[in-house]
């Protein structure tokens, strides 16, 4: 029988924030327990800012969280990761960008993301499960190196086939995968009360 509530679903995403056709906006449309982690005002290409704006928004919650990031917010998921204040049940990473090679035109270039803390990208275990979901054919990240992540953070991979980077430029839109995989993360792992207490 369950005796746990379902967890709040936290979306996490990229630096283009809040576009209203993306398909973590209309997942977040589509479930009944769910927080989006807010625009910055400023300091937008500052990875510290982004990390403290999740930090933030999961220090509003009460109770398990998986969360659900797209794009750079994978990266702001892993780098919190790092300094985890909270547990987290799971997470699916859709997409993660490679900011150790250049981006393309119109995308913050390597002497921004330096700047802005992003690089290097870490490659510790991340301390929950998670799904990372990799296009074949993103211009952001190749599959190889999406692999090589998803190997290195623990997650397990999930190729989504060729989907550029799963975006509305990408013909994304409603993502119907995301609730399938979400899904899958809320009932494959169970959150542990000793666990969670252990790391607090």
């Amino acid at each position: 029988m369950k005796d746990t509530p379902d967890p709040t679903v936290v979306i996490v995403p990229g630096l283009r924030d809040h576009v209203p056709e993306h398909w973590q906006t209309l997942l977040a449309e589509r479930l009944d327990t769910v927080h989006t982690v807010p625009p910055l005002e400023r300091d937008k290409l500052s990875r510290a800012a982004r990390v403290a704006a999740l930090d933030a928004a999961l220090g509003d919650i009460e109770g398990p969280v998986v969360l659900v990031a797209h794009s750079a917010g994978v990266m702001i998921t892993v780098h919190w990761a790092q300094q985890a204040t909270r547990p987290v049940q799971g997470a699916l990473l859709a997409t993660p960008p490679d900011f150790d090679a250049p981006l393309p035109q119109g995308y913050p270039s390597p002497d921004e993301l330096d700047a802005g803390g992003w690089n290097p990208t870490p490659r510790q275990r991340l301390p929950f499960p998670s799904i990372v979901a990799a296009s074949t054919n993103d211009p952001l990240a190749s599959h190889r190196r999406v692999a090589g992540m998803a190997e290195a953070w623990g997650s397990r991979l999930v190729d989504l086939g060729d989907v550029g980077h799963l975006n509305p430029a990408s013909g994304y839109g409603y993502w119907p995968r995301a609730e399938e995989l979400l899904r899958e993360l809320i009932v494959t792992t169970t959150p542990s009360v000793s666990g969670a207490e252990a790391r607090r």
